[in-house]
């Protein structure tokens, strides 16, 4: 780090995340963003704001702070609460989906899942927002319909790696079925951690499709 010259009796511009606005109440320093980077960082920061506060916290100011931008882009952006909420639903679809293990399209029994347990350590907000959101679309009706469209998603991702393991299509009973177990186990390891106890569960999960798969090399030896 290399010391920047300093004006007599003008106090120094801060930079990165040091400074003055850093320094109180650990809040991030304002920065100028482009339309694009903004309003990426500005979805980004509200996640993290419901995520950890609930959707209650979510406030212009309080994504703001999050983001270390000004009060007014977020207007800017979003216009409104609702839209905000919406668009940051919209938002984590999308990442959620990109960064889903429940495709991985090769059909075979072992890599079904994987990574699910380093999924929520590499982002946890992401997941939490959507549990925040899950439980909020109960009280609010009209974020149901995207709620909704996301967990669609992850069903029919879901079925299509079933039905490509499994040697008929997998029907909806047990796409719901193993989809759940998959959600508990995410949202078990966001409250209580341990994702070695996340791994070994999705292993159990495993071998029982094994015995469900016609794939012989999928298959247990001993299977009739």
């Amino acid at each position: 780090m290399t010391a920047s010259a300093e004006v007599p009796g003008r106090p120094e511009r801060p930079t990165g995340s040091e400074g003055p606005q850093a320094a109180e109440g650990g809040r991030k320093p304002r920065r100028r963003m482009n339309y694009g980077e903004g309003r990426e960082a500005l979805l980004n920061a509200a996640v993290r704001v419901v995520a950890r506060g609930g959707l209650r916290k979510l406030t212009y100011r309080a994504v703001a702070q999050e983001a270390g931008t000004t009060h007014g882009l977020v207007v800017h952006h979003f216009g409104s609460r609702d839209a905000l909420i919406e668009e940051a639903l919209a938002h984590a679809i999308r990442t959620s989906l990109s960064t889903s293990a429940l495709e991985p399209g090769t059909g075979k029994v072992a890599d079904f899942s994987v990574g699910v347990s380093d999924m929520v350590i590499a982002d946890p907000d992401i997941q939490a927002f959507q549990y925040e959101l899950l439980l909020e679309a109960r009280r609010r009706p009209e974020l149901l319909p995207q709620i909704r469209a996301l967990y669609d998603d992850y069903f029919d991702a879901t079925r299509r790696e079933l039905s490509r393991m499994l040697p008929e299509d997998a029907g909806q009973p047990l796409t719901r079925l193993i989809f759940a177990a998959l959600d508990g186990l995410v949202l078990h390891q966001l409250v209580f951690g341990e994702p070695g106890t996340t791994d070994a569960a999705i292993e159990e999960l495993r071998g029982l499709l094994r015995l469900l798969s016609a794939d012989g090399h999928e298959a247990p030896e001993n299977d009739s």
